[in-house]
């Protein structure tokens, strides 16, 4: 039934975009200048998850490599590089300048200083979940490196904009700003239906079937690109040649699930300490997750960081608040 498995992954890039003309329109205007050998906009694009913020600017920064001949790009996933050393180092990466650097003893500072003297060809990075930054003050300082382009993606603007200094924020919101919204049903149908060409064999899915995965996904193409896998999964395990409804339904409570478990085994190890006191708890007020937290760890951050990364596992989905203020309680998402 899989031709393609390739085409069935969250993270494939397709040739053609559909359903974000004006967000692909803003973000190449932004891009402009490179293809003239400039620096382009710094943009920033948020919305939730799994409304094609990230596939769009990848699919920009591929289009700008085809079109433009001198031009260097990065993807940083600063979920995982979440560090001002992590991330600096993966932006010199992009341009091959760490192969000296030791992370033990090279000094930070050396990092920007390499960055800032770099005079090759343009260079965009995009800093992907960038609100899980440790330390923010690092984009003030991206900012001011003139040979840098960059494209910023964070799930909502006020969270991004809400620990960071009066200068930088000044600076933030004078650039491109570009809101993604959830994807309609009929949208996402849209979306699926040339992952299913390019992916499965003829007929292995119907129309019918694919408004059965769109309303499913709740206007998330995360969620409704996973299930088209694992049902596809489960149809060539039974030795099918289409998928049946039954599969998709039984498909949509697993997708959802390892998308959890992927974003569970992403989280930092002090998110992970905050997750599992609140999955042993069941139920937990923040004065309790906080006090508990503190005495897990030997060098806590603050709690207004922990109430950062209390945002973000909603955001995708992973705990959920309940209550008001003093009232208000936190529970793991099963």
């Amino acid at each position: 039934m899989i031709r393609d498995a390739r085409v069935l992954q969250p993270e494939f890039v397709p040739i053609d975009i559909v359903h974000r003309t004006q967000e692909v329109n803003t973000l190449a205007a932004a891009l402009d200048p490179v293809t003239d050998s400039q620096w382009g906009e710094t943009t920033l694009i948020h919305g939730p998850s799994g409304v094609g913020k990230t596939c769009i600017a990848r699919h920009m920064t591929d289009k700008l490599q085809e079109s433009v001949l001198d031009l260097n790009t990065q993807y940083v996933n600063c979920w995982e590089d979440y560090s001002r050393f992590k991330t600096l180092y993966r932006i010199l990466e992009g341009i091959g300048q760490t192969y000296d650097i030791h992370r033990q003893s090279t000094p930070r500072d050396e990092l920007l200083e390499r960055l800032r003297d770099y005079d090759g060809p343009p260079y965009v990075v995009i800093l992907d979940e960038v609100d899980q930054l440790e330390d923010k003050r690092v984009l003030y300082e991206l900012y001011r490196t003139q040979s840098l382009t960059m494209i910023l993606i964070a799930n909502r603007e006020d969270e991004l904009f809400e620990p960071l200094n009066e200068r930088l924020t000044s600076r933030l919101r004078t650039s491109t700003r570009i809101e993604f919204k959830r994807y309609s049903m009929d949208e996402l149908v849209e979306i699926l239906r040339p992952r299913v060409r390019l992916g499965l064999r003829e007929d292995a899915v119907t129309t019918d079937q694919l408004g059965l995965i769109a309303n499913a996904a709740a206007g998330d193409a995360r969620v409704g690109i996973e299930t088209l896998r694992v049902a596809a999964r489960r149809a060539t395990h039974e030795g099918l040649d289409t998928v049946s409804d039954d599969i998709i339904r039984n498909a949509v409570s697993e997708a959802k699930s390892e998308i959890r478990q992927r974003n569970v085994d992403r989280l930092t190890d002090h998110q992970q300490i905050v997750y599992e006191i609140i999955t042993e708890h069941g139920d937990i007020a923040p004065s309790d997750l906080y006090a508990e937290y503190r005495e897990h760890t030997e060098n806590p951050k603050s709690d207004r960081m922990v109430r950062n990364y209390l945002k973000k596992m909603e955001r995708y989905n992973l705990i959920r608040a309940e209550g008001h203020n003093r009232g208000r309680t936190y529970h793991s998402v099963t």
